[in-house]
């Protein structure tokens, strides 16, 4: 038996275990609580500091319901992240933890780089653990950031080279290896945590096919909102799981954010538009509570108004129509000339996708998704929309 062999078998004996004892907590949760259908909430990442955390959950847990904890230095430090914790969940608030690792390990059990360490192990019997402490106020894990993005843009964290494209050969073969590695990375966590999260900016699909519950869709730089929206929401729609989106950097330089009306009308757009999860990303420090400013907190206080005072405009938005892509086709939709998979430029396909899902949401807004030729996914798309425009079709 290899070294690695024991190592994976505890972790699965363990995962295993849980399952049971997790089913018996979720069942008695939710005969005595009633989970909210709609998140609005923070990202904590600008610091690994307790007291700062604790005054950005002063700060907002009166408009706000879920905390999202992105601190990396904080969840490798177990202390911090139990005082942390204790105090997000004795305010009152959902939280999400972010849990990372090094690159080293994301070429699975079969690389050379893998060295397996109490690295993987410590924080899973952490969630297990605080599963049982914090009951349902423990909402889920966030597990390795922006997957797709990475991809496309061949990031530190791309799951698939740009060297080695030649041997994947075809975008089905791609396909296959990103999804499998992705879920290779993030299965033991899926295990053990009750939800399993990411945000990203592209591939969303395929994201969703590696197992997350929800992915959070990036709203920031010059990404056009209805069309990460159609991306996010029609993988989500077609596969049955949940979305959101996360407000991330407009500029690369102070402020970062966009402004506190340019927020507000980012969150209640992806309300309108069915988004299940709303959140605000803060990194780096500018401020006391990293870039969130005043007009920031404003927004925030100002939509969760909104949210309470319009609980049937959620999803008022719908989805009328739907653009159905070729399967397995990784395209990044930035540009017409995108990369495909970051591992190929793009073909003769790339241009006619790019202006025909411009031309659609024109016409439909923030009511067209983005979905994908897949026979396990079509039969769902197919009693969903009430028009569907193909890639091999004249769009006008």
């Amino acid at each position: 038996m290899s070294q690695r062999a024991p190592f994976a078998l505890g972790i699965i004996l363990i995962a295993v275990l849980s399952v049971s004892i997790i089913a018996t907590v979720d069942w008695w949760w939710g005969n005595v609580h009633s989970d909210p259908e709609f998140f609005v909430g923070v990202e904590f990442a600008y610091s690994d500091n307790v007291s700062d955390l604790k005054d950005l959950v002063d700060k907002v847990k009166d408009y706000t319901n879920l905390f999202v904890l992105g601190s990396v230095d904080m969840t490798f430090n177990k202390t911090a992240l139990d005082e942390s914790c204790d105090y997000i969940y004795d305010a009152g608030l959902y939280f999400i933890i972010l849990f990372t690792d090094t690159d080293m390990y994301r070429r699975g059990p079969n690389s050379t780089a893998f060295k397996p360490s109490s690295w993987i192990y410590e924080p899973l019997i952490w969630i297990y653990e605080a599963r049982q402490k914090y009951g349902g106020k423990f909402w889920g894990v966030y597990r390795y950031d922006e997957a797709g993005g990475h991809q496309l843009d061949q990031g530190p964290s791309a799951l698939l080279n740009r060297t080695e494209a030649a041997a994947y050969g075809t975008y089905s073969n791609a396909s296959t290896y990103y999804v499998d590695n992705l879920s290779f990375l993030i299965k033991y966590y899926k295990y053990i945590s009750n939800e399993l999260f990411t945000a990203d900016y592209g591939l969303y699909w395929f994201d969703y096919k590696a197992g997350y519950n929800a992915v959070f869709a990036d709203f920031g730089f010059n990404l056009s909102r209805p069309l990460q929206i159609a991306l996010c929401r029609g993988a989500a729609t077609a596969q049955n799981r949940d979305w959101g989106a996360i407000v991330t950097w407009t500029y690369d330089d102070k402020p970062y954010l966009e402004s506190g009306d340019e927020l507000y009308s980012d969150l209640k757009l992806a309300y309108d538009s069915g988004a299940k999860y709303t959140i605000v990303f803060s990194y780096p420090t500018i401020g006391s509570y990293g870039t969130l400013l005043d007009e920031h907190f404003d927004a925030l206080q100002n939509f969760w108004d909104y949210v309470h005072s319009n609980p049937n405009n959620r999803g008022v938005n719908r989805a009328e129509a739907a653009y159905v892509l070729p399967k397995d086709y990784g395209f990044g939709f930035r540009s017409a000339d995108d990369t495909i998979w970051g591992l190929w430029g793009a073909d003769e396909l790339s241009g006619k996708v790019w202006s025909d899902v411009n031309k659609l949401i024109v016409q439909y807004g923030s009511q067209l998704d983005v979905v994908y030729d897949d026979p396990e996914f079509m039969a769902a798309v197919k009693s969903r929309y009430d028009r569907l425009f193909f890639w091999n079709e004249t769009v006008s």
